[in-house]
């Protein structure tokens, strides 16, 4: 809502609240059975006392159009030409509960909307900053496409087939031998996780992962009823020890791990985490899910290689993407696989959207095919690490005595914990009501309240010290508000 009523007007406040409400109404954008924002929401947003929203709400319950009480707050329940027939108004947000997927958490829709708020301070944002985005260089692709040009039609079901070329030579130089043939392109490695929940796993299956994980913030598997089953980790990463006892007891269908730079926590797995956790799913015969979307974030020295680089079984579904690195908005991605698992995911993803986008997909070969990518990385990794250290240094200076941290490798994150009692809920609040958004800790673990995800990735410098001493000034007085109730 960017209405705000006229202070000048001739007309009272409270009639240009109530013609916007009805203007929002009669519009569909209010549908019948929609929730509408809490009066203190609606007079802090519009400027005026809250007496005058009441005015102007209690005019329209008159009126019809909405119906309010104390638990369920006020809803719209007719619209302005329904007033005259007798039959009712399809009641949407019915339609919305009965839906298949599940609605993400609270505070993450909460996150998705603030992100896109101007003057908010991303303190947590997974993604590279625009100032570290290649536009440029994009531009300069495009305008040079006349001797490599693209086409606008559909591509074939696995993706471009120049695309997978560059891709599967990439791979090489990581340790992952394949071919085209066992590599498909999707709109970003989430798609991907799409995919394999509804084409290769029965509803009601069980999967394995670290605890916390990224995956809990999503539900691409819990929408079709497949169960998550955190393993608990250390600073190596998950234990694998517990993998036989957790796929037994779970009757676990496969397990799902980032075992470079972790999200949330950062956590690098090393070589000899990588050949116990391989030998462990060898043993139980359990099919892996690597993500490896922050591979090429390294700082000092490249991770080692990944788990598919040491498939003899053909255990690994490995992923990939270019959205950490390259560019978010291109939705490019991959999956290596068995060429039966790559075939049966390029049908349900022709069934679904027709294949990624023609033109993503040329940029993203031209990128690989002309060496472009990886002096683009050289780039990535200096800038990455600088903005890691001046991090690590605002933590020390602000964060000393109330928190705790492992300085990452690579990757976006530092997995910060607080080691004073706050209450998380109102600290993300508060921290939003002066502008900076936070990424509890709770979104990737219900059961991790007193951490933060850290990003060094997105905010400007100036952003992220300003928001960081801001944020260590909300938990100090936090925690001298409850000293002082006790």
């Amino acid at each position: 809502m960017d209405w705000r009523p006229d202070l000048s007007s001739e007309t009272p406040l409270y009639q240009q609240i109530k013609e916007f409400i009805i203007h929002k109404i009669s519009l569909g954008e209010w549908a019948v059975g929609t929730k509408i924002p809490s009066q203190r929401a609606l007079a802090e947003h519009f400027g005026v006392n809250r007496s005058t929203v009441v005015t102007a709400i209690s005019d329209l319950i008159a009126d019809g159009l909405l119906e309010g009480n104390t638990k369920g707050g006020t809803r719209v329940i007719n619209n302005s030409w329904n007033l005259l027939t007798a039959s009712p108004p399809p009641d949407w947000s019915s339609y919305v509960q009965a839906g298949a997927h599940y609605p993400n958490q609270p505070t993450i829709q909460h996150i998705n909307r603030a992100e896109f708020q101007e003057g908010i301070i991303r303190l947590g944002t997974g993604e590279l900053s625009p100032d570290l985005l290649p536009s440029e260089r994009m531009k300069e692709i495009f305008a040079e496409s006349s001797t490599n040009s693209f086409l606008l039609g559909y591509e074939e079901p696995k993706g471009n087939l120049y695309l997978r070329k560059q891709l599967a030579t990439y791979l090489q130089g990581i340790g992952v031998n394949t071919s085209p043939s066992n590599i498909l392109i999707v709109s970003g490695a989430l798609q991907a996780l799409q995919l394999i929940s509804i084409g290769l796993l029965p509803r009601g299956s069980s999967i394995l992962l670290e605890k916390p994980s990224y995956l809990y913030s999503v539900h691409v598997f819990q929408s079709n009823h497949i169960k998550l089953v955190g393993l608990p980790m250390d600073e190596d990463g998950l234990l694998t020890n517990q993998i036989g006892r957790y796929k037994k007891g779970y009757n676990a269908s496969l397990l799902y791990t980032i075992p470079t730079f972790q999200n949330p926590t950062g956590i690098l797995m090393p070589e000899g985490r990588r050949q116990s956790l391989m030998n462990a799913c060898a043993d139980e015969g359990l099919p892996i899910i690597e993500d490896d979307a922050y591979r090429e974030l390294w700082f000092d020295e490249p991770p080692p290689l990944p788990l598919k680089a040491r498939d003899p079984h053909a255990l690994v579904l490995y992923l990939g993407t270019l959205s950490k690195t390259l560019s978010p908005g291109l939705r490019i991605g991959w999956v290596v696989a068995p060429e039966p698992v790559i075939e049966r995911l390029a049908d349900i993803k022709m069934q679904n959207d027709y294949g990624s986008s023609s033109v993503s997909q040329w940029a993203a070969a031209e990128w690989l095919g002309r060496g472009l990518y990886q002096e683009h990385l050289v780039s990535i990794r200096v800038q990455l690490k600088s903005r890691r250290d001046r991090t690590v240094e605002l933590l020390q200076t602000f964060f000393t005595g109330i928190a705790t941290w492992s300085v990452p490798k690579g990757g976006f994150y530092i997995w910060m914990q607080l080691t004073v009692d706050v209450p998380m809920q109102i600290l993300f609040e508060r921290a939003f009501k002066e502008g900076v958004l936070l990424n509890p800790g709770s979104i990737y673990n219900r059961h991790t309240g007193n951490y933060l995800r850290i990003s060094y990735a997105y905010a400007k410098l100036h952003e992220l010290e300003w928001g960081l001493e801001r944020v260590a000034i909300l938990i100090r007085d936090l925690v001298g508000k409850k000293r002082l109730e006790r």
